[in-house]
């Protein structure tokens, strides 16, 4: 079992590596066919391969539109299987971490909270893929406050790693609604760049396809990298109107890393993306938009 793993991983990597040779080559590409129609001098660094580049641009068509990627690997099942999450925290958790876990369970349909207890990351990663889990969320604290959420997609990842803001519980508001348990419908706003949609894909396979008429609406919106999370539900006041409920709970989540693999080979995984915080431009630089 364990020899099998290693290979599945190991054609998993060599897919992905394979592809972003094959996008690197198509975005030269694109640039040097730009250049060319708009009879504008070559970009410095399509230059030297700028020959074999348009032997290449001579074969292409249209055809390859919908070509498979590691993608549809890693979500093959999304919209046709409901996802199966798990839910659990870091060790020893206060009883405000606990109760922040049954919260988010429940943001889940058909989620499951397991206490963590004395486990090790690979025994639940492990536990996970034997009981068919898509996707484990983990979620650290700080003095009580919860801090910091880690998505892990099963069985070969992406794993992705978000820092926590501003958390306002359901515990802490008074006479709150109860939290409806229908699928959601799901709302993205501002995720344009092309990690802005990798990043919406990883957070909106976390939820199965909901219903036409689901009254429960979940949504993320970006602003300036701080990805907003509000949870509401609305009924119509009128045929034009409609009334929308705060459900709960509220935060802020700002990616900080993605990795290529699993919780249990972060020292052998590889880093898609990870944001370097003391560097000259990093206030400025906006990465999940283009805006």
């Amino acid at each position: 079992m364990l020899r099998r793993e290693v290979r599945l991983r190991r054609e998993y990597l060599f897919r992905k590596a394979q592809e972003d040779r094959l996008r690197t080559i198509e975005e030269k590409k694109q640039k040097l066919k730009g250049a060319l129609d708009e009879n504008l001098v070559l970009p410095t660094e399509v230059r030297k391969e700028a020959l074999q580049l348009q032997k290449l641009l001579e074969y292409d068509d249209d055809g390859a539109e919908g070509v498979s990627s590691h993608m549809d690997d890693e979500y093959k099942w999304a919209g046709v299987e409901d996802p199966k999450i798990m839910v659990t925290t870091s060790r020893k958790p206060s009883s405000r971490l606990k109760m922040f876990a049954k919260e988010v369970k429940l943001l889940f349909p058909g989620a499951q909270r397991m206490n963590r207890g004395n486990h090790e990351v690979p025994a639940l990663v492990q536990a996970s893929k034997a009981n068919n889990v898509t996707d484990l969320v983990i979620i650290h604290e700080t003095r009580g406050q919860p801090d910091a959420l880690v998505v892990c997609h099963l069985p070969f990842g992406p794993t992705a790693y978000f820092t926590l803001y501003n958390v306002v519980m359901r515990h802490d508001v008074p006479n709150i609604n109860t939290m409806s348990e229908a699928y959601p419908h799901l709302i993205f706003h501002n995720f344009t760049s092309r990690l802005g949609r990798r990043v919406s894909n990883i957070l909106k396979y976390l939820f199965p396809v909901p219903k036409e008429d689901s009254r429960r609406v979940i949504t993320f919106a970006n602003q300036e990298d701080f990805i907003s999370f509000r949870h509401h539900t609305y009924k119509k006041t009128d045929h034009k109107n409609i009334e929308l409920t705060e459900v709960g709970p509220r935060f802020e989540m700002k990616l900080y890393m993605i990795r290529l693999g699993t919780m249990e080979n972060e020292d052998t995984a590889d880093v898609e993306w990870r944001h370097h915080a003391y560097t000259n431009t990093s206030k400025k630089r906006k990465f999940l938009s283009v805006q």
